[in-house]
């Protein structure tokens, strides 16, 4: 594991949970201080340019989960596996968002963003769909989140390809509306609407082959 990967001891896991045949997976508040670098380093990759920061400075990514993490409506998760991170989770309050202005907001909606760290190694046939298995259980470990809501950029194919693999309903197109605030911009983005109403039951840890 590299230096700057290693998890933060300041910040305790809010889910854990081991999936056979995969490993140990931890979910952990960000750490802006902390993660910074490791975050820093994902979002530099042209893969991660629909998350808006191909540009920005460590200090910046910092300065962005500072904001988040003075929220609380907004939440930042490093995911990790076996102890090394494999993706950013956040959730958001739809209500409390941008989103709200396009749509008419549900009680138990849950807003999600999701980036996959870079790969590393070999291919691991299966991983995503068994990560993303633990993403719904730790978020739908709630009773009172009814409906996962994705709002991924229009553009982006992967990400709709996966959200269609793993159950969410397309809703048709929308335009996030620009946000310029002193603590934090958004540009407008042009979005695809999705939802994923609550499984039941929901999927059992386990890791999937193919």
């Amino acid at each position: 594991m590299r230096p700057d990967s290693a998890p933060s001891t300041a910040r305790a896991d809010v889910y854990t949970e081991t999936v056979e045949g995969f490993g140990t997976v931890r979910f952990t508040p960000v750490d802006p201080a902390a993660d910074s670098s490791v975050l820093h380093s994902w979002v530099l990759e042209e893969r991660a340019e629909f998350w808006g920061m191909n540009g920005a400075s460590r200090e910046l990514v910092q300065e962005i989960y500072e904001d988040v993490d003075r929220r609380h409506t907004h939440h930042a998760f490093m995911v990790r596996l076996d102890g090394e991170p494999v993706a950013l989770f956040q959730t958001y309050q739809p209500s409390e968002d941008r989103i709200s202005e396009c749509y008419e907001v549900r009680e138990g909606d849950v807003g999600v963003h999701l980036m996959l760290a870079p790969a590393t190694g070999g291919p691991r046939p299966g991983f995503s769909r068994t990560l993303i298995g633990s993403l719904i259980r730790f978020l739908f470990r709630d009773p009172a989140a009814l409906r996962a809501v994705g709002e991924p950029d229009a553009r982006n194919d992967k990400a709709l390809a996966l959200l269609g693999r793993i159950g969410f309903v397309r809703q048709g197109e929308i335009t996030l509306p620009e946000v310029d605030l002193p603590e934090v911009y958004l540009p407008e983005k042009r979005a695809v609407l999705a939802f994923l109403d609550r499984p039941e039951p929901l999927p059992a840890p386990h890791a999937v082959s193919s």
